[in-house]
């Protein structure tokens, strides 16, 4: 009979998918592992009845103090929500994953500014960023007790302040394991586990392109632009300047090699013994994509395929290794699949603006060179959208006007980008409150005397209004 504590990871989830989330299972592995506590996860959708989800988890915990890490939230209101709810009810209930810190804490300057983001301070018992072995000394020593000098650690004083604690370093030896079959989803006011189809492997930690920041000038929104004239705001960056992750992590470099063969190691493994596909977390994959399939090698690890996450100007650095590449995996029957590269926009204003350090023709080169690939290599390389990939392309912007739009679209119909590059449906620009292009949104602010709506943890560029 299991004896152990119970710990349960909240997170956000898709309807009907069944792809694992590397941040929370690894955190549920490192806390099952070295405490107390077993861990599991629980995948939380839009459609979950929430009154379910509570009895489930009272059922759980089985009358028991319930303990509740919510990580890779999403933004989702409903989530912070419950664990406010959850609180209430005498919950500990933990904030961690990614803008953990700045979520907790609000928004900038939220105290002077009353429409601004207040933060989830009341709704969490504390919070934590940065790596999942934090909580450890935390969990020993007692929930009720003195955490005030814990890693990472943010939580509210006796005065009501906000005090937050550096986060410990990243170490290969907390991500190098994996228990991909602690998830789960509601089903009635029970959990049950769910299989792993896709599961992930991190290879590199944050983004290159986040790893210096920079001063850019980024214009004024398109119906302000028609109001004041043409203005621009100069903010310093690190990488795309709509990317909260960039400003979480910035670059902070690769993992060791033992690490990542531990990782690919602990894949579910599939009916003819190779590993499930995986998507390789490295936003400049391709440089070391062959030394993957070496390592898998080196294990005697049987690879179905690696799914990559990139941006097109480190696609066309990288393109001669991928052929090579695709020539290996070809006689290893290992499948390649350009899952999603980041082209956003197909103007270079907009682009501009994103900081994205792309142009349109870089992006229409990438096209070009992908499609030239696929007939050399169509079963062992695929990028269509009918294969499971999902490029980016960010529609609506702030800086869209009718001769722009004209444009993107003429650029669509010429190269025929709705055939295999776009998704069904684009996504609107989000601006999450600790992102670049929040400190442009407060800059307009303060400086035309006008108010963007806020929802939850978002800036809502489109609406706004003007103060008096």
């Amino acid at each position: 009979m299991n004896s152990k504590k119970k710990f349960v990871i909240i997170t956000g989830y898709f309807k009907g998918e069944s792809y694992g989330l590397l941040g929370p299972q690894m955190a549920a592995t490192v806390i099952s592992d070295n405490s107390e506590y077993e861990a599991l996860v629980v995948g939380v959708t839009n459609e979950d009845d929430k009154t379910d989800l509570i009895t489930a988890l009272e059922n759980h915990f089985s009358g028991t103090r319930m303990v509740i890490g919510f990580s890779t939230l999403g933004g989702r209101p409903d989530l912070f929500d419950l664990a406010g709810e959850l609180k209430d009810k005498g919950a500990v209930t933990i904030l961690a994953g990614p803008q953990a810190n700045v979520d907790f804490k609000g928004e900038v300057g939220h105290d002077r500014f009353d429409h601004r983001f207040k933060g989830m301070s009341d709704r969490f018992t504390f919070a934590i960023q940065g790596p999942a072995q934090q909580i450890l000394p935390i969990l020993e020593s007692g929930l009720d007790s003195d955490i005030s000098e814990f890693d990472g650690v943010l939580f509210r004083n006796k005065d009501g302040q906000i005090k937050e604690n550096r986060p410990a370093p990243w170490e290969d030896q907390w991500l190098s394991k994996v228990d991909w079959t602690n998830i789960y989803r509601l089903k009635g006011t029970s959990f049950a586990r769910m299989p792993i189809t896709c599961g992930q492997v991190l290879q590199q930690i944050g983004c290159p392109h986040a790893a210096k920041e920079r001063k850019i000038q980024i214009d004024y929104p398109a119906d302000l632009a028609n109001e004041t004239g043409l203005k621009r705001v100069t903010i310093a960056q690190k990488g795309c300047s709509f990317c909260d992750v960039a400003q979480d992590k910035g670059f902070m470099g690769a993992v060791g090699e033992e690490a990542v063969k531990s990782q690919m190691a602990c894949l579910p493994e599939q009916a003819d013994g190779s590993r499930v596909a995986f998507e390789l977390i490295n936003e400049s994959p391709l440089p070391k994509l062959d030394r993957v399939m070496e390592l898998a090698c080196e294990c005697s690890l049987e690879l179905s395929q690696i799914n990559l996450t990139l941006r097109a100007d480190y696609f066309l650095k990288g393109r001669e290794n991928l052929k090579n590449t695709l020539e290996k995996a070809q006689k290893k029957n290992i499948r390649i699949l350009l899952a999603s590269i980041g082209f956003e926009s197909f103007d270079d204003t907009i682009l501009k603006n994103m900081n994205k350090g792309v142009t349109r023709q870089m992006n229409l080169d990438t096209i070009k060179t992908i499609r030239d690939l696929k007939p050399k290599f169509p079963c062992h390389f695929g990028y269509l959208k009918e294969e499971g990939a999902n490029h980016g392309f960010i529609h609506p912007t702030p800086w869209d006007t009718p001769d722009i739009s004209k444009e993107v679209n003429l650029t669509i119909d010429m190269y025929q980008l709705a055939m295999d590059i776009l998704p069904p449906h684009s996504t609107p620009l989000i601006i999450h409150h600790a992102s670049g292009l929040a400190d442009w949104i407060r800059q307009i602010e303060q400086q035309e005397n006008i108010q963007f709506e806020r929802v939850g943890t978002t800036i809502a560029w489109w609406q706004h209004k003007r103060l008096v």
